[in-house]
């Protein structure tokens, strides 16, 4: 069963434990899925493969991140709290973010493999890194892993 079909399937569990924060998040993952797929040429009957609703759910994911961010600063904590609840579910279908070190390690390697010894090439440096690591890395983490080896 495809991720895509097994969140679907989250709709009618949420209905039954009337559950309505997952509820409502559940719904908009399936109706940005349908979007996604409108968006790329295909039918709202399709199925999007893993990777793409990897790639949506990310998405949502920095979605709330930043309304957060924002109703906090704008001191609307209730608002905010809400927003957090909607992550918390969001995320459980993300796969578990590699660690600072892990990054590190993976960074130093590839520092080495390509050479590179000044801060000038620490752009080309972070955007291999992000290629490598595609979904299993925060890019905030990996930038600033490659600030501090040039500092």
């Amino acid at each position: 069963m495809s991720l895509h079909e097994q969140i679907k399937g989250e709709i009618k569990t949420a209905m039954l434990a009337r559950d309505s924060v997952k509820l409502s998040v559940v719904r908009g993952m399936v109706t940005a899925f349908t979007n996604e797929l409108v968006a790329t040429g295909k039918t709202p009957q399709d199925t999007l493969d893993d990777a793409g609703v990897l790639k949506v759910i990310k998405r949502l994911s920095n979605q709330r991140k930043d309304s957060i961010e924002q109703f906090e600063k704008g001191g609307r904590p209730e608002l905010a709290e809400s927003e957090k609840a909607e992550l918390a579910i969001l995320e459980k279908y993300l796969p578990a973010l590699m660690s600072r070190d892990e990054i590190k390690k993976v960074a130093l390697a590839k520092k080495e493999a390509l050479g590179i010894t000044d801060k000038s090439k620490a752009g080309q440096l972070t955007g291999v890194i992000m290629k490598d690591l595609a979904g299993k890395a925060d890019g905030g983490e990996v930038k600033a892993v490659v600030d501090e080896m040039f500092v």
